[in-house]
């Protein structure tokens, strides 16, 4: 099969022939239809997340088709559409799986990272990990769903009942938390790239109230900011226009330094947490809401081979929405 492989860090991916991969027990095999290309791929290939899979295929956000089943393997039949996210596989038994919290499993394996992923033609997953998809969305809609929507989601939860509610950085996450948000009746502040306009534009038309830089001052104190920016600087500018009370949610698995900042950003009771992964109820929950909502997912496809170019935009924030990879 055709596949993108990550030989070393740093270094260009490399367009590959390799063997279809085989379903062990209780894995399926999938035809791969759609690959959405996260923030994170470009933390696991520009080396900024350390020790992945030794001649890596990337990508998390899979959209496929069972093709085999391994020993064990009937949660779907052959032919079934499956998502396939981030979280590939816990080891169940330790104190954070057994209270809900496998998202912080010490021995978690990930998907493109520990698990190769869908930079390809095929690939195999866990069943217990894979997730039917809503018919409302074909292929490429609902491939941003499996870890934008998801990460999104989560972060989401931990703003509580946040009714101002500032998101940093407007790209896949984002346009998808914005849609959500606005239907559970919160108000929307959209930081973005210091003068890009067409990422506020972006985002004032999913129905954000006010749309400006990350450099700038929120226009009304925020109940909550949820940032997915990887940029650590962006910690203290949240706070500063965080209300009393209020929460900043890093929602990436990876930031630059958070710069010092002064002890009264954080009093009167702010919150500052950090948002991991997520857990099988996460995309249950989030895949039964999107369609109620709609989410609507704004997406950018790419030939398999284009990986490179794909990542290049993302990551010099050319990217509206979402870049889908199609085999």
């Amino acid at each position: 099969m055709r596949a993108m492989v990550l030989e070393a860090a740093g270094r260009p991916l490399a367009a590959s022939e390799v063997p279809d991969p085989t379903p062990g027990p209780g894995q399926i095999a999938i035809r791969i239809h759609a690959c959405a290309v996260c923030r994170t791929d470009l933390h696991v290939v520009d080396g900024e997340l350390p020790r992945p899979k030794p001649h890596l295929v990337p990508g998390h956000e899979i959209v496929g088709t069972v093709i085999a089943r391994g020993p064990g393997a009937e949660r779907f039949p052959l032919g079934a559409r499956v998502g396939v996210p981030w979280l590939g596989w816990t080891c169940g038994t330790c104190a954070y799986c057994r209270s809900g919290r496998e998202n912080l499993c010490p021995e978690a394996r990930f998907t493109g990272y520990q698990i190769d992923g869908g930079y390809a033609e095929r690939a195999c997953a866990d069943e217990r990990f894979c997730f039917a998809l809503p018919e409302a969305y074909d292929d490429v809609a609902a491939a941003p769903l499996l870890c934008a929507g998801l990460i999104g989601y989560r972060a989401l939860g931990m703003a509580g009942d946040a009714e101002r509610l500032g998101l940093y950085g407007f790209g896949a996450a984002a346009h998808i938390v914005a849609q959500v948000a606005r239907h559970q009746g919160r108000r929307v502040f959209a930081f973005t790239r210091p003068g890009d306009a067409a990422a506020q534009r972006f985002a004032q038309g999913l129905g954000a109230a006010w749309a400006g830089g990350s450099d700038e001052a929120s226009p009304e104190p925020l109940d909550a900011a949820l940032i997915f920016a990887p940029v650590g600087a962006l910690v203290p500018a949240a706070l500063h226009s965080t209300a009393p009370g209020g929460a900043v949610i890093c929602a990436g698995i990876h930031m630059s330094d958070i710069p010092a900042f002064p002890y009264r950003l954080l009093w009167e009771e702010r919150v500052l947490r950090s948002v991991a992964n997520l857990t099988r109820r996460d995309a249950e929950e989030f895949l039964a809401l999107a369609p109620e909502v709609p989410v609507v997912t704004q997406t950018q496809t790419f030939p398999l081979t284009a990986a490179e170019t794909a990542l290049a935009r993302l990551r010099q924030g050319q990217i509206e929405g979402a870049a889908v990879l199609v085999p």
